[in-house]
Order: structure tokens, then C-alpha cells, then sequence
């Protein structure tokens, strides 16, 4: 769910920065700052390569 949650806030992050176009690169739009912050959950505890990997082999292990 963590991994969902973060994948779709940076989508809809950068989905705010192409509606506002240049404007949401400059600092008066929360855009950016909203990007940044979603790009730093997505990788935080891991990219999403390795959460999925991680994700995979416990239920691979359930599956025994």
C-alpha cells in the first residue's frame, strides 16, 4: 500500500507541474515542493524496484 500511496503522489505531482507549466517549477507554487516531497516517500525506504522484489518473495514464501 506504501509503495501505491507514493508511486501515485509523485503522478499526481508531476501531473500538477505539467498543468501549471513553467509555473510549477518556480517556489510560489506548492508544486514543486509537493513533487520533491512525494519523490523522497517513493525512495525513501527503498526504490520501488526493491519494495516490489521484497513484495514478491514474502508472497512467494506464503505460497510454501
Amino acid at each position: 500500500m506504501i509503495l501505491y500511496s507514493a508511486e501515485r503522489a509523485t503522478q499526481m505531482a508531476l501531473d500538477a507541474i505539467q498543468i501549471l507549466g513553467g509555473n510549477g517549477y518556480i517556489n510560489e507554487f506548492p508544486a514543486g515542493r509537493l513533487l520533491r516531497d512525494a519523490k523522497l516517500y517513493e525512495i525513501g525506504a527503498g526504490t520501488s524496484e526493491i519494495r516490489r522484489m521484497l513484495i514478491g518473495r514474502e508472497l512467494f514464501n506464503e505460497t510454501r
